[in-house]
């Protein structure tokens, strides 16, 4: 005997395993998203005050139950102003789905191969020379806000406008470079530094200022250590270090040559690596 798909009990099976794996997924990708990330810790302190006022109720202990209900009156305004730079992120993940390009995404390969051997050839220039340098590359989050802290430029990326931009004692030395597509947006802008990480005396402002810049949109940075030379590259909220000329161009073009999967293009994100 045939099955009825559509009868009510059936259907109601269905919808509801439907719905249970929606959400699932839904909390498992909040997980992944807060992972590592200064909202472990609030989350964790939300968890306790919950379950506090849960015991409270429980063993009818009235002024702390009071107390507990003010208080997460008081978190319907915190949370929101407390997450603001997660629930910044999260809305920027959301809307950078595959029906929102960025810039990069509609360059061609050829163009972004150029666009790498120039920042390789700028990195490792800067590197022999130990001159400190940031370069940020935008993707799909824009950056207008950040080149409004810097000077307008608007031009070609090339190895020997990098470093003559970062050479000491210019006027632009001082602060970013953000990049789009194959331009060069600004120079001399600043950035978010990163908070909540244990640094090390050997990170100072450009590399928190590149991890801070990668927690805050999808951009990626180029680091250059004025003090030894040494090159990073930082994305995702992480800075990989000692980086060669060939280690450097093959994580850049990983992260910004387009790629086709399934029904749309995305960019390859770059994994988890220690220092």
């Amino acid at each position: 005997m045939p099955i009825e798909l559509a009868r009510p009990g059936f259907l109601g099976v269905v919808l509801a395993l439907t719905d249970i794996a929606i959400v699932s997924y839904v909390f498992y990708r909040l997980i992944l998203f807060v992972r590592g990330t200064r909202a472990v810790h609030l989350i964790k302190g939300l968890a306790i005050l919950m379950a506090t006022a849960a015991i409270s109720g429980w063993l009818h202990l009235e002024t702390a139950s009071w107390l507990l209900e003010k208080v997460q009156l008081a978190l319907l305004v915190a949370v929101p102003i407390v997450f603001q730079p997660e629930l910044r992120r999260a809305l920027e993940h959301v809307g950078r789905g595959r029906l929102f390009p960025g810039a990069l995404m509609s360059m061609e390969a050829g163009t972004v191969d150029q666009v790498v051997d120039q920042l390789t050839r700028a990195a490792m220039t800067l590197s022999r020379k130990k001159i400190g340098a940031i370069i940020v590359i935008e993707r799909e989050t824009g950056l207008n806000d950040i080149v409004e802290t810097g000077i307008k430029v608007d031009g070609l990326v090339s190895a020997e406008f990098l470093v003559n931009i970062f050479t000491p004692h210019t006027p632009l030395h001082d602060g970013a470079v953000i990049i789009r597509g194959n331009r060069v947006l600004a120079a001399a802008s600043y950035l978010p530094l990163a908070e909540g990480h244990d640094f090390g005396v050997e990170f100072g402002s450009r590399h928190r200022a590149a991890i801070g810049i990668t927690e805050h949109s999808d951009a990626i940075a180029v680091v250059v250590s004025e003090e030894t030379g040494v090159v990073s590259l930082a994305n995702a909220g992480k800075l990989i270090r000692h980086l060669d000329e060939g280690t450097l161009k093959e994580m850049l073009r990983t992260l910004l040559v387009p790629k086709e999967s399934g029904l749309g293009i995305h960019l390859k994100p770059l994994g988890r690596s220690g220092e």
